[in-house]
């Protein structure tokens, strides 16, 4: 992709991304919300407390959900990352590492002893 592309791309995923500052602000506290909601709701043994918890969690997930602005901003951001990648000359890969995989390994060490 030419350079010149690039810099457009990344001017606005950037302002785009700014933006949305305050939307991942929300998404943060919605997230916060939802963590505190599932911690409680598995620590507590009354049913009473279950469903309290539960539906502070539900709330905090419907709040995550519904902030449609912050995921926007998310997107901005990783084309953001995927922009700087490029512009570095690094490869931008979404695949796992395949190296590190025990079955992989296992088979391969495998054809090895076999032969």
């Amino acid at each position: 992709m030419n350079k010149f592309w690039l810099v457009t791309l990344g001017i606005i995923a950037g302002i785009v991304a700014l933006s949305n500052i305050g939307a991942l602000f929300a998404l943060g506290i919605s997230a916060v919300i939802v963590y505190v909601g599932v911690h409680y709701y598995l620590r507590s043994l009354s049913t009473g407390a279950r469903v309290f918890w539960a539906a502070v969690a539900i709330i905090g997930a419907l709040s995550a959900i519904s902030n449609v602005p912050a995921l926007i901003g998310l997107a901005a951001f990783a084309g953001l990352w995927i922009i700087y990648r490029k512009w570095n000359g690094q490869n931008v890969s979404f695949d796992a590492i395949k190296e590190s995989d025990p079955f992989t390994n296992f088979e391969y060490q495998w054809n090895k002893l076999t032969k």
